[in-house]
């Protein structure tokens, strides 16, 4: 299993940040790789489908949701991405001083010897979560 894990800090009250990442239907309002984000249901087994800038389509379902731990759980149901196994958290913790810590992480097995490739196709959306965030509050 691979593993990957990018954070930043987002100048902004966690409750605030929260209520934006915990919107499982709204990826596309802070990451910029993702040009729609419609979702099938709400709270946990909601399944959102993801059309990415290149219009490739991905289907997520909502694993688990934490309001109180500010954090939730979700897995790849089908993509074009060399994937499987794949599950993703996003986590949202207080920092103090208007700060919040946004960490968003997975693991998942990558198939025919494309780890390396998947773990940087990743992190690169991670990172692009992170700066939309920043953004988002500035």
């Amino acid at each position: 299993m691979e593993n990957v894990n990018v954070s930043g800090t987002i100048q902004a009250p966690a409750n605030d940040v929260w209520n934006v990442v915990s919107d499982f239907g709204a990826l596309d309002q802070f990451v910029e790789a993702i040009k729609e984000c419609e979702s099938d249901g709400t709270g946990v087994g909601a399944v959102r489908t993801l059309t990415l800038q290149d219009g490739a389509e991905v289907k997520e379902k909502l694993e688990s949701l934490d309001d109180q731990n500010q954090k939730l759980t979700y897995s790849i149901l089908s993509s074009p991405l060399p994937v499987e196994n794949y599950t993703g958290t996003i986590q949202i913790r207080e920092k103090g001083d208007n700060k919040t810590e946004f960490s968003w992480s997975s693991t998942f097995k990558a198939k025919d010897n494309t780890a390396d490739e998947m773990k940087e196709t990743f992190e690169g959306l991670y990172n692009f979560g992170v700066e939309g965030l920043q953004k988002h509050f500035s």
